[in-house]
């Protein structure tokens, strides 16, 4: 695709293992204090273009590539307190960021080195690392699992054919195809154990795959047409998003995709082309961009089982001066708290990285602190409808499931534990 180029009882206890062990670590990383939304501009290198692809569970690190003042494209991290930081290279001109671990230690991506390859890297305290290849001369890091143990990505294999690879230990592992030559892994669970990519077929058309120790590499299948692959992977491993070919011929879809389900379509109405990039820790919340070609517009959006697919210009708009849109959304906190990606910002009049703060925490009484009362306050709402609920944390005019999720993945922040 051009656009990418034991038993039961066992495995249910395993899964509920790592589902705690995601809700730990989440509940020991996000933000402590209820706040209206803002949003946030981040600046470049020196240059005139930034993207952010990336972010920590609790929103402080973002990662992503920007331009320095000689134009080249570098990996970046970002926090409040240093600004935009450049990761610098393996010894060549270029780099990029494209995944952080949850605690926002452990960045993954792409480096030149001195002889212009291109390698995946591992960069933590202030070291970048190259992972080396299958065998052959390039590759790069595309995602991290959110325990920062397992790497992901597409690696040259001695035949000079990409091939997607898993990382754990210092040893990388091909992940095979689904037939044909070339693969891909775009993301990985929170423990690793699930991959998600996109896989050649034996008439080299592509497909969304998803792959676990026991079942190899799956074919997820197709909205329709025949190309398409998967971008990103909740951290419980059970909903997958991506993008697919869809009807009109030759335009494209995002997709979010579970067992249970099968794929579902996403994107912007009216658009002709859309892809689903980041997801929320149980996949309730998706968000991506979506293009209107008549328009020659390009419009962030989010999704909620509840709320539908919602242009993020549109719920933002008093977040953006005159001129400014919010274009590419790559990723979303678990929480769903924290959106990063591309927009268009006005006053430098240049393509910029941003971070939007959606202000949704999960605070119903906005006293900084989530907990059993603003658990009961949901609880109490349920089902309740209309205008200015506090028990409606995501604001959406219903409180639901939607709202208890949130209490849920916030519940203890800024209470002191």
């Amino acid at each position: 695709m051009q656009a990418y180029r034991s038993g039961k009882s066992v495995r249910r206890t395993r899964g509920a293992l790592v589902k705690l062990s995601i809700l730990a670590t989440s509940l020991s990383l996000f933000s402590s204090v209820y706040s209206q939304a803002t949003l946030r501009w981040l600046g470049t290198l020196g240059g005139n273009f930034s993207e952010a692809h990336a972010l920590s569970g609790d929103g402080s690190v973002v990662v992503g590539v920007a331009r320095n003042s000689a134009g080249q494209l570098r990996a970046f991290r970002w926090t409040q307190a240093t600004g935009m930081q450049d990761l610098g290279t393996l010894g060549g001109t270029e780099s990029e960021a494209w995944g952080v671990s949850l605690d926002g230690n452990v960045i993954v991506g792409g480096a030149r080195n001195a002889a212009g390859q291109l390698r995946p890297f591992r960069w933590e305290n202030n070291v970048m690392t190259d992972l080396g290849t299958l065998g052959g001369a390039n590759g790069i890091a595309w995602g991290i699992s959110g325990d920062g143990t397992t790497i992901v990505g597409r690696a040259q294999n001695g035949s000079g054919f990409f091939r997607a690879f898993r990382w754990q230990n210092n040893v990388m592992t091909d992940l095979g195809t689904l037939g044909g030559n070339e693969s891909l892994a775009r993301a990985a669970s929170f423990d690793g154990s699930v991959v998600v990519g996109a896989a050649m077929l034996s008439n080299n058309q592509y497909r969304p795959f998803r792959w676990t120790q026991d079942t190899g590499m799956l074919n997820l299948g197709l909205l329709s047409g025949n190309d398409g692959g998967a971008r990103n992977v909740s951290l419980d491993g059970g909903v997958v998003v991506g993008v697919g070919t869809a009807p009109p011929v030759n335009e494209y879809a995002g997709f979010r995709w579970t067992q249970a389900t099968g794929l579902q379509a996403l994107g912007l109405p009216g658009s002709n082309f859309s892809d689903a990039w980041g997801v929320g820790l149980y996949g309730n919340i998706v968000v991506g961009t979506s293009t209107f070609a008549l328009a020659n517009q390009i419009r962030a959006w989010r999704w909620t089982a509840t709320s539908g697919t919602q242009d993020l210009n549109t719920v933002y708009s008093s977040l953006l001066t005159s001129g400014s849109s919010l274009r590419h959304a790559y990723a979303i906190s678990p929480c769903g708290r924290y959106i990063v990606g591309r927009g268009f910002n006005a006053a430098t009049n240049r393509e910029e990285a941003f971070l939007l703060d959606t202000g949704i925490s999960g605070d119903t009484n906005a006293d900084g602190c989530v907990d059993d009362v603003d658990l009961l306050a949901v609880l109490f709402d349920f089902g309740a409808t209309g205008p200015n609920r506090p028990a409606d944390v995501d604001r959406n005019n219903i409180v639901d499931d939607a709202d208890l999720l949130i209490v849920l993945c916030n519940f203890g922040n800024g209470c002191g534990n």
